[in-house]
């Protein structure tokens, strides 16, 4: 993988955005999902980006309906739901496949530079995390156990 910088993902509103606009900054790259048992990590997925935006982080929400159907919504109801019940800032993209033949290219791409346990590239559920430095490298996959707020040190080390 060259660099996070050479994807281009479609936003939650339907625009283009390339990842180069995130150039430069520590950025966590997350899967979401609305009705899972790991959906209130939004809260401290938003608290991150609150805290450390200004030094050149941000979280980015991919939402993604391939792990028990839980982001059945359109990209619409997607953004509503996380504003209205998380007042959700961070960047939210249109909802992607990270599994499989039609898996999005940066999907791929994470999973290849942060294999899982065992080396198994698959994303496993909603909420897995992947930590991104100042040079597009990728530097951690973490579980969607893995809370938000876990990640403090590693972002802030990476500031």
């Amino acid at each position: 993988m060259t660099s996070i910088y050479d994807y281009e993902a479609r936003r939650i509103d339907g625009s283009s955005a390339k990842l180069d606009a995130w150039r430069g900054d520590v950025l966590l790259i997350v899967n979401t999902a609305s009705k899972c048992g790991f959906t209130p990590q939004y809260e401290g997925l938003e608290a991150l980006q609150t805290k450390y935006a200004a030094r050149g982080f941000s979280v980015l929400g991919f939402p993604c309906n391939q792990f028990g159907a839980q982001e059945p919504g359109d990209e619409a109801e997607i953004a509503s739901f996380c504003k209205l019940s998380y007042a959700v800032d961070f960047p939210m993209f249109a909802k992607v496949d990270v599994n499989g033949p039609t898996a999005h290219p940066l999907w791929q791409a994470l999973k290849k530079a942060a294999p899982g346990l065992l080396g198994s590239e698959g994303i496993k559920w909603n909420f897995t995390k992947f930590l991104v430095d100042r040079a597009g490298n990728v530097v951690d996959r973490y579980a969607p156990a893995t809370k938000p707020e876990a990640l403090a040190a590693k972002i802030e080390a990476l500031l």
